[in-house]
């Protein structure tokens, strides 16, 4: 009767663990190839660049570019360009209330904006940016893992 228990517990253990770490994600590339918003390029004048800036890898590996634009209908989006990092369980895409954020600390103590859920890790990928999110407040975009307070990765918007 022990054995089975002990069994039964070192496997709820094992369950457990690859259930919170998921470590076959840091395997699985996934490829996003999203077009410019279509509502950009139909209207004269074009989309405006409001700033810019290149990934530097934080806890992981990340590079690509982040393009902060605001359409012709007055709607804003951050766009990743030939954007790469990890995978990993709950990756999500934040614009951060600080210029740059080296580490994590940072993410969390600064504040955020949840712009969505990672979509791939690899390729050219959009995110609407609220229209109430100040600007000058949020200055740079932060791949971040939710389930372990993570930044995988963040571009200082200029």
């Amino acid at each position: 009767m022990r054995k089975t228990v002990l069994i039964l517990a070192g496997l709820a253990v094992l369950l457990g663990g690859w259930y919170l770490f998921r470590p076959e994600l840091l395997f699985v590339k996934t490829t996003v190839n999203e077009s410019f918003p279509a509502a950009s390029t139909a209207t004269a004048g074009g989309p405006a660049i409001l700033a810019m800036g290149s990934f530097h890898g934080v806890a992981h590996e990340t590079r690509g570019t982040a393009t902060l634009y605001q359409l012709p209908d007055g709607k804003r989006v951050v766009r990743f360009t030939n954007f790469e990092t990890s995978n990993g369980p709950d990756v999500q895409v934040y614009l951060v209330a600080a210029p740059d954020a080296t580490d994590s600390e940072t993410v969390t103590k600064a504040g955020f904006i949840h712009l969505g859920a990672l979509k791939g890790t690899t390729g050219d990928q959009n995110y609407d940016v609220p229209a109430d999110a100040d600007l000058a407040k949020y200055q740079s975009v932060t791949v971040w893992c939710r389930r372990f307070s993570v930044n995988f990765g963040t571009a200082p918007l200029r």
